[in-house]
């Protein structure tokens, strides 16, 4: 079955140079195939082999996702915090993949910045991704992408000269222990991304990229680039 898979296009740089990865067979009854990008670093899932648009909702419907917990709001601060280190005052901002519970954005509006919100079950607003932003952020939200070339180019898209996106994700670090890693058993989960394509991604862009801490990445926009 790898064999016929490995001639399908990465889903992000769209390069048909992939391998096998790892196979997922019999555990938990879940039959799933992993492919290796070999030009960006991708770790996906073919399409073939995604859930429905309505199991991935009543997923997520799970989620408890709610303002008012402390515990959630330190986890998003991951992001926010060093992500303010490189706003101006009243910058404007997309937090895109909300989820059921928006939280990040209020995070920054209690901050002092201006923020619209996008998700494609909870939020579905088109004309919050028809403006131009300061900074956009993305927390545990590119590993559920279904086309995340379009999608990524789309948010690079959006953002101002100067800009910052910001990701949050868990990242693929070890191939020998890909197998036990809870963050692949997530049926929605399907791509996962390392260092080493988070710098191919730095490099297509042109952009300057810094880690900050173990899973959140900022990536700056040249200035001088049309948005």
């Amino acid at each position: 079955m790898l064999d016929g898979l490995t001639s399908r296009n990465c889903p992000l740089c769209g390069s048909r140079h992939v391998s096998a990865f790892y196979r997922e067979s019999g555990k938990r009854n879940i039959e799933r195939d992993y492919l290796l990008c070999q030009q960006c670093a991708l770790v996906f899932v073919p399409a073939c082999q995604f859930i429905s648009a309505a199991q991935e909702k009543t997923h997520y419907d799970l989620h408890q996702n709610n303002p008012a917990d402390q515990n959630y709001r330190r986890f998003l601060s991951q992001l926010l915090t060093p992500m303010q280190e490189k706003l101006h005052p009243g910058a404007c901002g997309l937090d895109f993949g909300c989820g059921p519970g928006p939280t990040l954005s209020l995070m920054f509006e209690e901050l002092g910045y201006r923020m619209n919100i996008y998700d494609y079950f909870y939020a579905n607003n088109e004309h919050a991704l028809q403006q131009t932003y300061d900074f956009i952020t993305a927390t545990e939200t590119v590993e559920h992408l279904h086309y995340p070339k379009t999608e990524m180019e789309k948010l690079w898209g959006l953002l101002k000269p100067g800009g910052h996106l910001g990701i949050m994700t868990n990242l693929l670090n070890n191939r020998e222990a890909f197998k036990d890693w809870y963050y692949k058993n997530d049926p929605t989960h399907v791509c996962f991304f390392s260092k080493a394509t988070f710098h191919w991604l730095a490099a297509s862009w042109h952009a300057k990229i810094e880690f900050a801490g173990n899973n959140v990445v900022l990536f700056e926009k040249p200035r001088g680039t049309a948005t």
